[in-house]
């Protein structure tokens, strides 16, 4: 696949000119894709950014749509591994989800907030605001900022409109921490959300133990 120019970052410079295509394997489990796609770059139409918190579900996992089996609104949950899953939350916000496993499992990862590189000025019409920590800050925004809706389900996340781009040679890596979920009943302490250390992008800060005084 041929190097893609790297989109401008939201602070105006520009970035190194090629970005390679970002090597996930969607064929693994759905925690360790989450936390490999911290830091990958998704672009929808042209338009996204630093994918920096994600989180895992899985056939097993009680919180998970696809624990109760295949219906018609999970369908895409199945497999093939590398689709979108898009489904509407409570009725209101559309959420992106990346199939992972083999076909018929029912795994997948829940985009929670980007850094915005791409396309600046549609996501903040789309969003209707102008603060730039708020644009992708939770999995409804991601979806509305990306104008993704109900026809982007199935959709091969390696073919337009989607292009996911890695992080260019030379760039530290990114650290990654992981903790419990948001806004689940159920399997609640599993600690399979991911988010890239130190972000201002994230939906929701990650909570730090306090180290215990001797």
């Amino acid at each position: 696949m041929r190097a893609a120019r790297r989109p401008e970052p939201a602070g105006g410079r520009m970035a190194p000119p090629l970005a390679e295509p970002a090597p996930v394997d969607f064929s693994a489990p759905s925690h360790e894709v989450a936390r490999q796609l911290i830091g990958v770059t998704v672009l929808v139409d042209g338009v996204g950014g630093r994918i920096v918190e994600t989180e895992a579900y899985d056939r097993d996992d009680p919180a998970s749509h696809s624990f109760a089996g295949p219906t018609a609104r999970n369908a895409a949950m199945f497999g093939p591994p590398g689709r979108a899953y898009v489904y509407r939350s409570y009725g209101i916000h559309w959420c992106l989800n990346f199939v992972c496993r083999e076909e018929g499992h029912g795994a997948g990862v829940l985009i929670r907030a980007l850094a915005p590189t791409a396309g600046l000025a549609r996501m903040r019409a789309r969003r209707g605001l102008d603060d730039i920590h708020l644009l992708c800050a939770g999995p409804g925004r991601v979806a509305q900022a990306l104008g993704v809706d109900g026809s982007y389900n199935g959709k091969a996340l390696d073919a337009p409109p989607f292009v996911l781009l890695a992080a260019p040679h030379g760039e530290p890596a990114v650290m990654v921490e992981a903790g419990p979920r948001i806004g689940i009943s159920k399997a609640a302490e599993v600690p399979w959300r991911f988010g890239e250390r130190g972000s201002r992008f994230l939906s929701r800060p990650f909570r730090h133990r306090a180290a215990r005084s001797r």
